[in-house]
């Protein structure tokens, strides 16, 4: 039996009755009340709940106008039904307008019970409807709270790509929430982006699955990179979670760009190593040469013309090992202003006097450890290049600062450590620098000048100079904004230093003393051994470490010097001189090479007591250290 709750308001208890006995012959078990003022409404409709109001249309105390604006005080949403022998069309339909659901004739009640079903499930449907919604809006609310706690963008989109709900915790990515919920990827990006957005969405609804994809997108002049996640949420509805990977890319292109040159140092260095080879015997026999000719000799200039280019290759082959940060250093602490200071007047007749230079230094500056001749030639490369950018001069600043570079900033910058640095900033007022530039600027060879404009050696010498002092080096270029290059150089905690280095006099080139030549390479093994014979030294000449060990085996005198090259195939010079000092540990030992490596130098820096002779050399370079070494006290 169906359950009927109905709250009469009339003045008749003869016609409440009426009507109940009307429902009850319908099947209703029937609850009721009936009341007649206003008083007595309000107090039943806030001790029951009802769920249909039968309600005369006139009475003594309340009319049913009144009882509409009594219900509608109470916010409830129940059916009400006028019912009545003498209201006129006019009036019930002035009565609907109020917010009556229907009326009847008392005289007509056929219609009573087919009019309360009907009210009864619209009222059921409408309250269903208010729940669902109610639902809805919790639901989103723990959705958009679940949204707040992501630390990423969030959006559903429908199958046609219209903003269903947004979630974002920086409101700088995009435009206020409000204003695209509704709207078309179409109305929002351009149509190459908005067709890739699209065509992410449909796959993803298409194969019912989570879809990856990463894209950038361009927001207020910038590039920025994100990670999406598609997933089904409906069948005609995605979520879309973007994560803003801008600056892991930026890390993984600055971890790119640092395996590059990596690489590229490498090579560099290895063709470094041969060409010193190379170059030490052009430019060692050109002299030899040149020392047995007549200074009338017709053919004297076009052997100076060939040492003259080995002299100039062998500087292309030092920024090489520059680059490569194989060279070697004499680090110092030292102040970086007076560095500065030192070479400012050159620095003005180099960059020439259409371009303003203007120094700013922070007189606290603290102290680092470099080669103070190496730093200078950062800041004249870095002035040159300033003074090349700026064609109808301009402005070049140099400034100094204490920095610290912080967890963040070591963070969103490769191979950084954090920690406090001196700062060496030059900025200049040019042309500036596209991105393709700017990610190859520091290459080997590469420039953009004109074809014999230069070599493109000049800021990869910076970038190795910088990288062996163990410093950091970064570029900041817009085009038509001018170019700074700020350079970063560890701080220490120690006074500056004043190295005096004594010349050695020697007075003598030549000796009769014994020496152990070994060296793979023929050509300069040759010249090598020539040079020694021509000053009166008795040479064992090896090709490599193992022939070398037989020689001292076999040779029954003293053997005062090795002369070994530090990079040999099989065993390096420093493991052979090793062996042979387990048996002769007072043997002096000369190292030489066209290329530094960890045998003998750490960082830039040889070892201590170590004797080395930078390739390619000349002969009066070699016989003067060679002399040098075998008159040095102790071992």
């Amino acid at each position: 039996m169906k359950k009927l709750r109905v709250l009469h308001i009339e003045d008749s208890i003869r016609d409440a009755q009426l009507l109940s006995r009307h429902l009850l012959r319908a099947g209703y078990e029937l609850t009721s009340e009936r009341v007649e003022t206003a008083d007595a409404m309000r107090a039943a409709l806030k001790a029951s709940e009802w769920d249909v109001i039968l309600c005369d249309y006139s009475m003594p105390q309340l009319n049913a106008l009144a009882a509409l604006s009594v219900m509608k005080e109470t916010g409830l949403d129940i059916p009400f039904i006028i019912i009545s022998g003498t209201v006129g069309e006019d009036v019930a339909v002035e009565a609907m307008r109020c917010g009556a659901h229907d009326y009847l004739m008392k005289g007509n009640l056929v219609r009573l019970v087919p009019t309360i079903e009907r009210e009864v499930q619209e009222a059921r449907n409408r309250r269903a409807q208010r729940e669902t919604e109610k639902a809805l809006r919790d639901s989103h609310q723990g959705l958009r709270a679940l949204f707040a706690a992501i630390p990423d963008l969030i959006f559903v989109f429908d199958v046609d790509g219209r903003f269903l709900e947004i979630a974002q915790t920086d409101p700088s990515y995009y435009r206020p929430t409000d204003s695209l919920i509704g709207k078309s990827l179409t109305d929002v990006y351009p149509k190459t982006e908005s067709d890739f957005f699209l065509e992410n969405i449909r796959a993803a609804l298409n194969e019912g699955q989570l879809c990856r994809v990463e894209y950038s997108v361009e927001l207020d002049g910038k590039e920025v990179w994100f990670d999406g996640s598609i997933s089904p949420l409906s069948k005609d509805s995605v979520i879309w979670i973007a994560r803003d990977i801008t600056e892991r890319k930026l890390l993984e292109e600055q971890f790119r760009q640092s395996q590059k040159m990596e690489a590229i140092g490498r090579l560099a260095g290895g063709i470094a190593h041969d060409f010193n080879n190379l170059l030490t015997a052009i430019i060692g026999y050109s002299q030899v040469v040149l020392s047995r000719l007549e200074e009338d000799d017709a053919i004297r200039w076009q052997i100076k013309e060939i040492e003259k280019a080995g002299r100039f290759a062998a500087s292309l082959t030092n920024q090489l090992l520059a680059f490569s940060r194989k060279q070697l250093l004499q680090p110092r602490v030292l102040d970086l202003n007076s560095v500065i200071l030192g070479i400012e007047k050159m620095l003005h007749r180099l960059i020439g006097e259409d371009v303003e230079m203007i120094v700013k230094l922070n007189p606290q500056l603290g102290n680092v450890k470099a080669d103070p001749g190496q730093i200078e030639q950062v800041i004249m490369n870095l002035a040159v290049n300033a003074r090349d950018a700026m064609l109808t001069g301009g402005k070049l600043t140099i400034e100094t600062d204490n920095v610290v570079l912080d967890e963040t900033y070591a963070s969103q910058h490769a191979n950084v450590s954090p920690g406090p640095y001196a700062l060496l900033a030059i900025s200049d007022s040019g042309t500036g620098m596209d991105k393709e530039t700017q990610a190859r600027i520091f290459e080997p060879f590469f420039t953009t000048k004109e074809l014999g404009k230069g070599t493109g050696l000049g800021l990869s010498t910076v970038f190795g100079i910088v990288k062996q002092s163990g410093g950091h080096i970064w570029l900041y270029s817009e085009l038509g904004s001018g170019t700074t290059f700020k350079v970063y150089l560890p701080l220490v905690d120690q006074p500056t230093q004043t190295i005096d280095v004594a010349v050695p006099q020697v007075e003598t080139l030549t000796g009769t003393e014994t020496i152990l030549l070994v060296e793979d390479e023929e050509m300069v093994r040759t010249l090598t051994k020539e040079v020694l014979l021509s000053k009166g030294y008795k040479v064992l000449e090896a090709e490599d470490a193992t022939n070398a060990l037989e020689l001292y085996e076999q040779h029954n005198e003293t053997i005062h010097l090795i002369i070994t090259d530090v990079v040999m195939p099989r065993i390096s010079g420093r493991s052979l001189v090793e062996t042979i000092k387990l048996s002769q540990p007072e043997i002096k030992v000369l190292y030489m090479s066209g290329y530094t490596d960890n045998a003998i130098v750490h960082h830039g820096v040889i070892d201590e007591g170590t004797a080395f002779l930078q390739k390619p050399f000349t002969p009066d370079g070699l016989a003067r250290k060679v002399r040098e070494v075998l008159d040095a006290p102790g071992k």
